[in-house]
C-alpha cells in the first residue's frame, strides 16, 4: 500500500490532529538454513524478503494508543499506563507486549493514533509476528523521537513475544527483520548477537518460496518438547564431558560421534540434527562468500532431510514440496523454513527454471494433495526502515 492510501485511512479512521505523520515497515524473512538452532544458541543465516508490514501513525496528547488493522477490519485500542493482555484480539498483544518493554527499558512513550496492514502471509513460516513488532517498535521510535540501537530493538521484540505474547522463539526473526540488507543474507551468532552481512552476488540465482497453505496442530507442542528434548541432550553432555556445556553449540561433531551411543535415541536424533545443523550453516556462510552457491544448495537440501528424520519437524505437505521442487533441473536446494508442521519450503532456483518451478510444483501439488500452494519468487530487501513523506504535517491528505 502506498503511502498516500496509508495516510488516507489513518485520517478516516482518525482525523488529522495535525501532528506529524510517520510510517515505519518492517520485513518478514526466510531463514536459508539453521532450521531449530537459534533457541540453541546456534548459528542461522536468513535474509529480508519483500513481504512486509507497514504502520502509519501520529502522535496523540494522551497516553491512549487507537490502533486499526486495514488487514483484520478491527480497531483496538490500549493505555500505555496500563497494559494487560487481551484476550479477543490476540494481534494486539504484539503492540503492547513492545510497548511495555520498551518502557521497561526506559524509553518515554507518547500514544498515537496508528494503521497497520501487511503482506507477510500468516502460518506460512515467514515471520510476519517478527515484521509486526519490529514495525511496531520502529514507530514508536520515529513517533517519540529517540533513537534505537537495532541490536537492542531485536532483544526487546524478541522478549514481547517471549514473555508478554508468550511464544519461545530465538532471536533470529526479530535481528533479520531488524537489521537485514538488501541482496544481502545475515549471518547470526544466536549465542553473542554477533552478525555478518554476505552478499549473494549471482543474481541468476533466484529464493522462491512456497507455502504448502497448511499447518497442523503439532507446531507450538512439538516445538516445546524439542526445546526439552534439546536441553535434555545438554544435561546429558554436562555428565559426559569434561567441560561446561550451556546449550548444543558447545558439543562438536567429534565429541558427538564419541558420545552418542550413551544418549537415549530420541534425544540422539535431536541432537544429532542440531550439532551437524550448525556445521552447515557455518559451511554455508563459507560457500556464500566463495560464491559456490550450488555447495549452498546441497547444504539447504541436507538440512531439510536432517529437520525431517532427526529432528522430525516435517510434515507429508512440506516433504512433498520439497521433492517436486528437486525434480526440477535448475533447484539448486529446497528445504523447509520455520518451525516445522506446514508453513512454507525455500528453495535456490536458477532464473531460467523459476517458471517451471511456479508452475508445475503448483501443478502437482495440487493434484497430489487437493491444496492450492503460493509461491513467492522472493527479493532480498532492507531490515526496518523508515518511509519517507515529502513534508511533515497535513491540513488534507496527501
Amino acid at each position: 500500500m502506498k503511502s498516500k492510501e496509508l495516510t488516507e485511512e489513518l485520517f478516516n479512521n482518525f482525523g488529522n490532529n495535525k501532528n506529524k505523520i510517520k510510517i515505519a515497515q518492517a520485513p518478514g524473512r526466510v531463514n536459508l538454513i539453521g532450521g531449530h538452532t537459534d533457541y540453541n544458541d546456534g548459528f542461522v543465516l536468513p535474509v529480508a524478503i519483500n513481504r512486509e508490514v507497514t504502520i502509519a501513525a501520529q502522535a496523540r496528547n494522551d497516553k491512549e494508543v487507537k490502533a486499526y488493522s486495514l488487514d483484520f477490519d478491527k480497531e483496538v485500542s490500549f493505555s500505555l499506563t496500563e497494559i494487560s493482555y487481551n484476550q479477543q484480539e490476540g494481534w494486539i498483544n504484539y503492540l503492547q507486549g513492545v510497548a511495555k518493554f520498551l518502557m521497561e527499558d526506559g524509553y518515554q512513550l507518547q500514544g498515537m493514533n496508528l494503521v497497520i496492514t501487511g503482506n507477510v502471509p500468516q502460518g506460512a513460516g515467514l515471520s510476519s509476528s517478527a515484521a509486526l513488532e519490529v514495525a511496531t517498535a520502529l514507530i514508536f521510535e520515529l513517533v517519540n523521537e529517540f533513537t534505537l540501537d537495532r541490536v537492542k530493538m531485536a532483544k526487546i521484540c524478541q522478549r514481547a513475544e517471549n514473555e508478554f505474547v508468550g511464544v519461545s522463539c530465538g532471536i533470529m526473526d526479530q535481528f533479520i527483520s531488524a537489521l537485514g540488507k538488501k541482496d544481502n543474507t545475515l549471518f547470526v551468532d544466536c549465542r553473542t548477537n554477533e552478525y555478518q552481512l554476505t552478499p549473494i552476488e549471482n543474481s541468476e540465482i533466484k529464493i522462491v518460496v512456497a507455502n504448502t497453505n497448511v499447518e497442523h496442530s503439532l507446531v507450538d507442542s512439538a516445538y516445546n518438547q524439542r526445546l526439552e528434548e534439546s536441553h535434555r541432550g545438554v544435561d546429558k553432555f554436562n555428565q559426559l564431558l569434561d567441560k561446561k556445556i550451556k546449550a548444543l553449540r558447545d558439543v562438536s561433531p567429534a565429541e558427538f560421534e564419541k558420545y552418542k551411543p550413551e544418549l537415549p535415541p530420541v534425544v540422539r536424533k535431536r541432537c544429532e540434527h542440531v550439532i551437524y545443523e550448525n556445521e552447515r550453516v557455518l559451511q554455508a556462510k563459507e560457500s556464500l562468500q566463495a560464491g559456490d552457491l550450488a555447495q549452498v544448495g546441497e547444504l539447504i537440501t541436507a538440512s531439510h532431510q536432517s529437520l525431517k528424520n532427526l529432528y522430525e519437524v516435517s510434515c507429508q505437505e512440506l516433504d512433498l514440496m520439497v521433492d517436486l521442487a528437486l525434480d526440477i533441473d535448475g533447484v539448486l536446494g529446497a528445504r523447509m523454513t520455520g518451525a516445522g508442521f506446514g508453513g512454507s519450503t525455500v528453495n535456490l532456483v536458477k532464473e531460467e527454471a523459476v517458471a517451471e518451478f511456479k508452475n508445475k510444483v503448483a501443478q502437482q501439488y495440487q493434484e497430489q494433495t487437493g491444496i492450492e500452494p503460493d509461491v513467492y519468487v522472493c527479493n532480498i530487501e532492507d531490515g526496518a526502515h523508515e518511509i519517507s513523506l515529502t513534508g511533515q504535517v497535513y491540513d488534507s491528505v496527501i
